[in-house]
């Protein structure tokens, strides 16, 4: 079983795909914009500003991720694009989440202010979402691809990955 979870920056979706792959035994594929960088050695701020010049990194990272989940039997494929690049996904799900949710989370990961990583947010939505629709045509907000959409402004992490094995307990049935 392959499963895709995606949402944009702040959702939960690393956090989530791991507590699911771990729950299931499946391994987790959750290679991004921040491998890249890291491979690269580039920091992770002007990797972005990078990407929205050339299309050759997120053509790279989207590559890589769909390899790596269709070169496994069963799998958890987290990443921003995961149920609209990994159509042989058994089972989509988007996470959503409040921007200034997100924004607080990602403040609590990587420090700074609030107002700043609200902008930052903001900002990184927006262009993200500019390249999706560019690059492939994709709205990342739109949600009708998705077999399970949840809202993860008010839950923590383990109540979304509950759901999550819930429905995966469904499709196994």
């Amino acid at each position: 079983m392959r499963i895709a979870i995606s949402g944009k920056s702040g959702c939960g979706n690393t956090t989530v795909s791991r507590l699911v792959s771990e729950a299931l035994g499946f391994p987790m594929i959750n290679f991004t914009f921040r491998n890249l960088a890291e491979e690269q050695g580039i920091e992770f701020w002007t990797f972005c500003n990078m990407a929205e010049k050339s299309d050759e990194h997120d053509l790279e990272v989207d590559r890589r991720q769909v390899e790596m989940a269709l070169s496994v039997d069963d799998c958890v494929l987290g990443s921003r694009l995961a149920i609209w690049m990994l159509k042989e996904a058994d089972l989509k799900v988007y996470l959503t989440a409040t921007t200034e949710e997100r924004a607080r989370r990602v403040l609590k990961r990587e420090g700074g202010l609030f107002e700043e990583r609200l902008m930052q947010t903001s900002q990184r939505d927006r262009k993200d979402s500019a390249r999706y629709s560019r690059l492939y045509g994709i709205d990342n907000s739109d949600t009708s691809i998705a077999d399970l959409v949840i809202d993860t402004s008010d839950l923590q992490p383990q109540q979304v990955a509950a759901r999550i094995l819930a429905e995966v307990k469904k499709i196994q049935k």
